[in-house]
């Protein structure tokens, strides 16, 4: 029977994924005020953006297990809990260490909250396909507006009034989500289990680690960081084969369309994120747009993004299925970042930007939700948590391996002047869209239909 509710209870879910991928991009502009008022270095800035990504990205998968184990609601909840703390501690922070721990524990929060949401969307909307293309448009428009809406909100709350207030603004969105959990969310029920938090700590530590010393391999030796993200990445592997209840069994890599789907979403983090990020700094940096005008610039983009998802590509996923949106949306998304690398010193934002970034934003709206929906559609409902938590993880991971990565290219182009900049920022757009494009092509070579799709096309064959 289906919920009545249900559509509102998509508007919470929505919201949720809204805020907690918004978490990660609202601080950028409020970032040189954090520095003078809490006595950051300047390499341990970029922390305040990594605490909360590497928690998020690398807690993912225990999220998913909570998820399936205890129920997705109670999970949900505690993860809105964890992360309105988590606000707190940061807007209260009187010195870096605490603002870190506070951007932690905020990881934390969404880490627990994004897989829960993708069970109970799958719980509301699963039964019916319609629905479901729908459901996941606007559940899955709400990540890439949430990341650029940050970017808008943070420039206007910096400039008007604080940088405490980026965080501050969760707190009552927090406890308005808590009270409506219980009359619009369905109830579920957990399994049995046992939690694999040895294979959690290893994942995470791996996961911060390999960032870590991709982000210090410019200007330091990282032999050391590196082989004990290898070691602590294997650990994890190892302990995925031995342990009874893994955190990630190894089987579920053998859901068709699991492993391309996730390697497309790792691709197009890698590709999506560093290209808002340099974009955002092209604007600031080179046009010398202030923050609340970047912000506003980079509106279209999220405009062209929604539209997209809601209205175009549930409908194309529909008619084509999930294999040539991915394809087409991957190559569009290199075309547009291939646009930006052309930008100029003295160039402006109605030629060097705006074409070419609405590009990238078809891109991202057309391949964003089939590889999300193909990444999950295989799997058995009591593994949908686990199965979200890995598409979630391999998003957020390719995003911040693929900064790191982009921004070690950027700089060694020099940082001293405006030339300098547009330069790397030029091969930074380069390497971002060759890793669309790499994706793009790796889609059409591995991707395979599931097997129930095939049984059924052909038997309309034979008919």
């Amino acid at each position: 029977m289906e919920n009545p509710r249900r559509w509102w209870a998509l508007v919470v879910l929505a919201a949720a994924q809204f805020m907690v991928i918004m978490d990660t991009s609202i601080i950028g502009v409020a970032l040189p005020d954090m520095q003078r008022d809490l006595g950051f270095t300047q390499g341990g800035l970029q922390w305040v953006f990594n605490a909360y990504v590497i928690a998020f990205g690398g807690l993912l998968l225990l999220g998913g297990k909570l998820s399936d184990v205890f129920g997705a609601r109670k999970i949900f909840t505690i993860g809105w809990v964890v992360l309105t703390a988590g606000s707190v501690v940061a807007a209260a922070a009187g010195t870096a260490w605490v603002e870190i721990l506070g951007r932690a524990i905020q990881g934390v929060g969404g880490a627990l909250i994004a897989p829960a949401a993708m069970t109970l969307l799958m719980m509301l909307f699963g039964g019916n396909p319609r629905e479901l293309g729908k459901a996941m448009a606007l559940y899955g428009a709400a990540a890439p507006a949430g990341g650029t809406a940050g970017v808008f909100l943070g420039g206007v709350i910096t400039e008007y009034l604080s940088w405490p207030w980026v965080f501050i603004v969760y707190i009552p969105i927090g406890l308005a989500t808590l009270a409506a959990i219980p009359a619009l969310l369905p109830a579920t029920k957990g399994k049995r289990g046992s939690l694999d938090i040895l294979g959690a700590v290893s994942v995470t530590g791996g996961i911060a680690l390999a960032v870590y010393a991709i982000v210090r391999a410019p200007d330091q030796n990282v032999l050391l960081e590196g082989v004990g993200a290898v070691v602590l990445l294997g650990l994890f592997f190892v302990l995925q084969r031995s342990v009874r209840e893994p955190l990630m069994p190894l089987k579920i890599w053998r859901t068709p369309g699991l492993a391309t789907a996730n390697l497309a979403m790792a691709l197009l983090g890698a590709a999506w994120i560093p290209m808002w990020y340099f974009l955002n700094l092209y604007l600031q940096q080179v046009l010398g747009y202030g923050a609340f005008p970047s912000g506003a610039a980079l509106l279209p983009m999220t405009v062209a993004v929604m539209i997209f998802m809601i209205g175009i590509t549930a409908k194309l996923f529909g008619r084509f299925g999930a294999k040539p949106l991915i394809v087409i949306g991957l190559a569009v998304l290199a075309a547009g970042i291939g646009g930006l690398s052309l930008i100029r010193s003295d160039g402006s934002f109605v030629t060097d930007v705006l074409p070419a970034s609405l590009i990238a934003a078809v891109g991202m709206s057309l391949a964003y939700i089939p590889a999300m929906i193909s990444a999950m559609s295989g799997a058995r409902p009591e593994e949908s948590g686990l199965a979200s938590g890995i598409v979630n993880t391999t998003y957020q991971v390719g995003s911040a391996l693929g900064l790191a990565v982009m921004t070690a290219v950027a700089t060694s182009m020099g940082t001293g002047n405006v030339l300098e900049l547009t330069n790397g920022f030029q091969a930074a757009f380069v390497g971002a869209a060759m890793v669309a494009l790499a994706g793009a092509v790796l889609t059409v070579v591995f991707m395979r239909k599931p097997r129930q799709v095939e049984q059924q096309e052909a038997v309309k064959t034979q008919a």
